[in-house]
């Protein structure tokens, strides 16, 4: 397991062109982000287009997270076999495909292959980019690029909310989805020029084996630092992201009654409070390495309240509430990237992309799994094909959630013990939170 080390010397500050090639690197992120999200906010006007239902919009985007999921653990071998270049320049062309495909559908089977497609494209982009700021950077900076990666990235859902939006009331379904294929087209274009794997003279890390691959794997799931890491992942992840993908807006709209334009401003919300808070999290994280699950409970508690009070509200939730509904979810994303932060503390270097592979499957499995949970609800509770749902509709609709944060409470508390029996184990015996918490004031051991 890794130990922070306080007072080591400071490493050499990142060049000038590594910023640049990160700066290339996060714009195709950013991109990638923009049309995952896209849908989301297309959802009511899809279910016109295609004459669906919630279930059948549901599909389009449980595939693409299904995709996105799937391909994590094959996507790592290749990007270790042809470089981030090659796999991100192939993830915007694969993504500008789909909604190319979109923007021309007229049924619900081809605009689930084009959800597909967006979900491979996407599958193959954040990873490659994670690799780009490992080579790209000294090791130290690592975790703060890291951060401000998966932070800024989510410009990608705002112009989503607004731009994407405006020109889709402002013109049509087909010029909005065309639109949106070019800019993926524009990004592999800007990615082909001027993003580099490495700087020159850097020589990777050799491609591991098929049966180091498979022994990898095995090793990084056994290990209780990967399984907390997955159980992190889900129990944080899943709740913003359905609601930013695609039921926050039809619930704020349809559900609520707001105006699209605060629905819109809400979504936003929602992602510049994960902007302002992923720093502090790291921070934490990297004073207080063994007590993330404090952060995880506490993430975990907030939401599953504040979603309470929601469903439970007699009538209209008042706008404050959803304010701080918003708030509280915009906690989720970078809460999630803890589940990282223990795959990386708790496996040797040659495992950590089996071990954030794993990682990142929880909380898109549980996300896909919602969001599918959510359109099947909503369409039994609503006569006939009627995308008008009532408020009572989705209050039982997003109830489903408490399933998944059980499952995640029970598997983090799980592996939570068997890490700090280990830790036991080594002499390492934790203090009460209190307790440690004076001791750190006090600048005293945390421990006993």
């Amino acid at each position: 397991m890794e130990t922070a080390r306080e007072g080591a010397p400071l490493e050499v500050r990142p060049s000038t062109r590594a910023y640049a090639v990160w700066l290339i690197a996060l714009a195709a992120y950013t991109v990638a982000v923009f049309q995952r999200a896209s849908l989301g906010v297309a959802a009511v006007e899809a279910q016109e287009r295609f004459s669906a239902g919630a279930s059948a919009i549901s599909l389009f985007l449980v595939l693409q997270l299904a995709v996105y999921a799937a391909l994590q653990v094959p996507v790592g071998v290749a990007l270790d076999r042809f470089g981030s270049r090659r796999m991100i320049l192939a993830g915007a062309l694969t993504m500008a495909a789909g909604q190319f495909v979109l923007a021309l559908a007229g049924d619900v089977p081809t605009a689930t292959v084009a959800r597909i497609l967006v979900g491979a494209g996407d599958a193959m982009t954040f990873i490659s980019v994670l690799r780009v700021v490992s080579l790209w950077f000294p090791g130290r900076t690592v975790p703060l690029v890291t951060q401000l990666t998966g932070i800024l990235g989510q410009v990608g859902s705002i112009v989503a909310a607004y731009p994407l939006v405006a020109l889709l009331h402002g013109t049509s379904w087909q010029a909005t989805f065309l639109g949106a294929a070019a800019t993926g087209v524009l990004v592999a274009v800007l990615v082909l020029v001027a993003l580099r794997d490495a700087p020159d003279g850097t020589q990777p890390a050799p491609v591991a084996g098929l049966h180091e691959l498979r022994g990898n794997l095995t090793a990084s799931w056994r290990e209780p630092g990967t399984r907390i890491g997955l159980y992190t992942h889900l129990v944080t992840q899943f709740s913003g992201t359905v609601f930013a993908l695609l039921w926050g807006y039809p619930f704020l709209v349809v559900g609520e009654d707001r105006s699209p334009a605060v629905a819109a401003a809400l979504l936003t919300l929602l992602v510049v409070v994960g902007m302002g808070v992923g720093p502090l999290l790291g921070r934490l994280c990297g004073r207080w390495p063994l007590r993330r699950s404090v952060l995880v409970f506490g993430i975990l508690g907030a939401t599953a309240s504040v979603w309470t009070v929601v469903l439970l509200w007699p009538g209209r939730a008042p706008l404050p509430l959803l304010v701080a509904l918003v708030v509280v979810l915009g906690t989720n994303g970078p809460g999630s990237m803890i589940g990282f932060d223990y795959a990386r503390t708790e496996n040797p270097a040659e495992r950590l992309g089996s071990a954030s592979g794993v990682v990142n499957v929880g909380g898109f499995v549980a996300a896909l799994l919602t969001i599918l949970a959510v359109g099947i609800v909503l369409d039994l509770l609503t006569p006939g094909a009627s995308t008008d749902y009532g408020l009572d509709a989705f209050r039982a609709a997003f109830s489903v959630q408490y399933v998944f944060w059980a499952v995640g409470l029970v598997g983090v508390l799980r592996h939570r013990r068997q890490l700090r029996a280990r830790l036991a184990r080594d002499g390492v015996v934790l203090a009460p939170l209190l307790v440690a918490a004076r001791a750190r004031l006090r600048g005293t051991s945390a421990y006993r």
